[in-house]
């Protein structure tokens, strides 16, 4: 599959097209942000973690039914997927307080829920990814009421693998970001990644942060944190 022209670049990704109009070429960078951009930096070796971390979730997700834009791994930073128009929200499901949830409603970070919440954002950088409801998200257009219960049933279900496959790894999942979007035919499929940089990952027994919060909170060893998880991962 040829790289072609460069398409769109993101603040942790490029996308290229390729020889076949319905496949695009996704390359990892290792540029870091944070707070919507207005903290910017650099974690050595974040792309080819993020992009093989996100490509065994995918596939692993794809096992139990989840449908992803996922094609095939092309090296450690260069991953082949789906073309497809993103889903306008973004997908916050959590399993544990933590950020801005805690700092929202004032609570401590670290309270387990009894159930997932889930909560949606307006995908859009100027406005800052506003939270909003399903029916602001109808009332603009950016998905219809069928998509958003599709959406809704996919992420409870990732939840639910996830959940179990970071239990094993002694990894708490507290809480992560999906986005969606829309293949030629309509159909809904998971898109974007699944990597420390969207979801919170705390180890079960320390509670050391193995996330992006490292880097958003000036903790230090982000790489560490990052290589980490990848080990853990890929059992590497």
């Amino acid at each position: 599959m040829e790289r072609k022209e460069l398409l769109y670049e993101g603040k942790a990704k490029k996308v290229y097209a390729t020889d076949d109009s319905e496949i695009l070429l996704v390359a990892y960078k290792d540029d870091a942000t944070a707070f919507n951009g207005q903290k910017k930096g650099t974690i050595d070796g974040k792309g080819a973690i993020n992009n093989r971390v996100t490509n065994y979730m995918m596939q692993l997700l794809e096992k139990e039914g989840v449908p992803t834009h996922f094609v095939e791994e092309l090296s450690e930073r260069e991953t082949l997927v789906k073309k497809v128009s993103i889903v306008p929200l973004e997908v916050i499901i959590r399993n544990i307080s933590a950020g801005s949830f805690a700092k929202r409603y004032g609570v401590d970070e670290g309270i387990v829920f009894d159930q997932p919440t889930i909560e949606f954002s307006y995908k859009n950088d100027d406005l800052g990814d506003p939270l909003i409801n399903s029916y602001h998200a109808l009332a603009l257009k950016l998905a219809t009421e069928e998509e958003i219960e599709i959406i809704k049933e996919i992420a409870f279900k990732v939840n639910d693998v996830m959940k179990a496959f970071f239990k094993n790894l002694k990894v708490d999942l507290v809480d992560f970001k999906l986005e969606f979007g829309r293949l030629s035919n309509g159909e809904i499929v998971l898109a974007d990644e699944i990597s420390p940089d969207t979801c919170r990952f705390w180890d079960s027994e320390t509670h050391e942060k193995l996330d992006k919060d490292r880097f958003r909170r000036d903790l230090g060893n982000v790489e560490d944190a990052y290589a980490e998880m990848m080990k853990r991962i890929l059992g590497e």
